[in-house]
């Protein structure tokens, strides 16, 4: 699998950073995630917006697997977003396949 390009990451006035997953289905949106995090530091959240019907369940299931906590949905006008916050050490994934454990 080709890595896609990264997608639209900025950092909020708040100290949150927004992630915009756009309608990417949740592999590519795992590769994209998993690039993103690997360079916050520990206790960073992040927001990611996807309109992926599969996202709340995923999401969840990655962040069990890596050991980054999963915040749950976050009330927001617009698409659907999630939160994530930045574990210290968390579980190498493949970089092609971050549901898998490297």
């Amino acid at each position: 699998m080709t890595l896609p390009p990264t997608v639209d990451a900025e950092l909020g006035d708040d100290g949150i950073w927004r992630v915009d997953g756009g309608d990417l289905g949740c592999a590519r949106l795992l590769i994209h995630l998993r690039r993103h995090v690997m360079t916050l530091e520990a206790g960073t959240v992040v927001h990611l917006t996807s309109t992926d019907p599969v996202a709340p369940i995923d999401l969840p299931a990655w962040c069990r697997l890596t050991g980054h906590v999963y915040r749950g949905p976050v009330e927001q006008p617009g698409r659907p977003t999630y939160a994530i916050e930045v574990a210290s050490a968390p579980a190498p994934t493949a970089p092609d396949r971050p549901w898998h454990r490297a």
